[in-house]
């Protein structure tokens, strides 16, 4: 087991275990989130935190006491608290005059505050505002991203990132149809960040395949883009690195093309075709020339017919 740096040497097996889970991994586990309240929080703002956690549950942790730090002037308590629950991702909530209504949305990397990002709640419509059947908890939600800001600014590219990461859910190797049950669609318009949840509803079409409808269920926000902090670029990039381990070998004359059909090219010595065993027919038997001319004028001469 590798050391942990200012931690001791575990003297129960459940100390070594748990020491085991926070170790690095090949295959990282699901990140998990914290959601904290700050020192002054809006009832628009406690109400986010409960639905965000609803959403991510049971990947998340949410913090009902209040807690007064400034991420943006301090980052330690943010730190500490993502060591103390091994939380990778956070969203912190606050309200104040100056910066009413306000949500942090931000990533660590190695208990380290990686990416940071202040929006600002215009409009807020609850879970409960939306009176139908909600989905089931743990449901891995589908992604859609609108609007060219989102490929054209270098900062909605990287928030578009940290959104990805913070509510992609686990990673799983297959999902059947009617696991997929949430659509969250994120919008970038005018300078403001519109997401909106849905609930996906499989309907009967009279042949296999069901007709899809989307019913809203909440929640439902209206954001605008404040603050930022992003992690430089030497640092981004050494977050991204992966082990070599997970790195797939390149095998030899294997390739793919863009709809990921495997092609192979196989290497074989020149054939000589003149020795090719084929099917023995009496038509491709060879006869001799005299033969085939006495054939040729039997078959040409006109057959006389009986009076």
């Amino acid at each position: 087991m590798a050391a942990v740096p200012g931690v001791c040497k575990p003297k129960t097996k459940r100390a070594k275990r748990f020491l085991e889970k926070r170790d690095p991994k090949i295959i990282e586990n699901t990140k998990n989130a914290m959601l904290i309240k700050g020192g002054n929080t809006s009832e628009t703002v406690t109400q986010a935190l409960r639905d965000i956690y609803s959403l991510k549950k049971p990947n998340a942790v949410l913090y009902k006491k209040k807690n007064i730090t400034r991420p943006f002037e301090d980052q330690t308590s943010v730190e500490f608290f993502s060591k103390k629950s091994d939380c990778s991702l956070f969203m912190f909530g606050s309200h104040n005059k100056k910066r009413p209504h306000n949500l942090i949305i931000g990533r660590m990397f190695d208990y380290h505050v990686l990416d940071m990002v202040e929006l600002g709640i215009e409009k807020f419509e609850s879970l409960r505002d939306f009176k139908n059947s909600k989905s089931a908890e743990g449901s891995k939600p589908m992604l859609i991203f609108a609007g060219d800001a989102f490929e054209i600014d270098n900062d909605l590219k990287r928030v578009k990132n940290l959104f990805i990461d913070f509510f992609r859910g686990p990673t799983v190797p297959k999902i059947r149809l009617a696991g997929l049950e949430i659509v969250l669609h994120f919008t970038a318009f005018a300078g403001k960040i519109f997401l909106r949840s849905y609930k996906v509803l499989l309907k009967k079409s009279g042949c296999r395949i069901p007709r899809i409808e989307l019913e809203e269920m909440g929640p439902s926000f209206n954001f605008i883009l404040r603050r930022t902090h992003f992690a430089s670029d030497d640092l981004y990039k050494k977050s991204l690195k992966q082990p070599k381990a997970l790195k797939a070998k390149k095998k030899k004359n294997i390739s793919q093309d863009v709809f990921g059909t495997t092609y192979g090219r196989i290497h074989m010595e020149k054939q000589d075709l003149s020795k090719l065993q084929t099917r023995k027919m009496k038509g491709l038997k060879k006869r001799k020339a005299g033969k085939n001319v006495i054939a040729d004028e039997s078959e040409s001469s006109p057959k006389k017919m009986k009076v």
